[in-house]
């Protein structure tokens, strides 16, 4: 068999499209979450809180300059509000992953397989019990 022929094969397995179709709406999911909580959550937070734009929330470490040669130097800072808008929104996606494979979960536990019917006893042990019950007569 073949690179070529054998690569076809795997990438026409159920499994592999399912994942990347997966990929896919996961890509999305997430702009769409990004979005529920840099446009949605986090303003109302930050305007109980005391009109804070989370985004902007940062410890400079050091300011921006210019250099001695008339350059600009950057400022350097721990960017936290970023941070915890991206802790906000692994959190959504998390729960919202847990909703989905939990409901998958019971839609799979929902109908549990008859248990099958004990199979006919052999020969031998229809024998051994006419002989116990024989014995129990006496």
């Amino acid at each position: 068999m073949g690179m070529l022929s054998e690569f076809k094969e795997f990438a026409m397995r159920g499994n592999v499209v399912d994942l990347a179709v997966g990929v896919v709406i996961g890509a999305a999911f997430g702009k769409i979450v990004s979005s529920l909580v840099s446009d949605v959550i986090m303003p109302p937070i930050g305007w109980l809180i005391g009109n804070i734009d989370f985004s902007e929330l940062e410890w400079v470490l050091q300011a921006a300059g210019t250099a001695a040669d008339g350059s600009e130097i950057a400022a350097v800072s721990i960017k936290y509000g970023l941070f915890l808008n991206a802790v906000v929104q692994f959190t959504i996606v998390a729960f919202a992953i847990f909703l989905v494979v939990k409901a998958i979960n019971r839609l799979r536990n929902a109908t549990p397989p008859a248990p099958a019917a004990p199979p006919e006893p052999s020969e031998e042990v229809k024998l051994l019990s006419e002989i116990r019950d024989a014995l129990k007569a006496k």
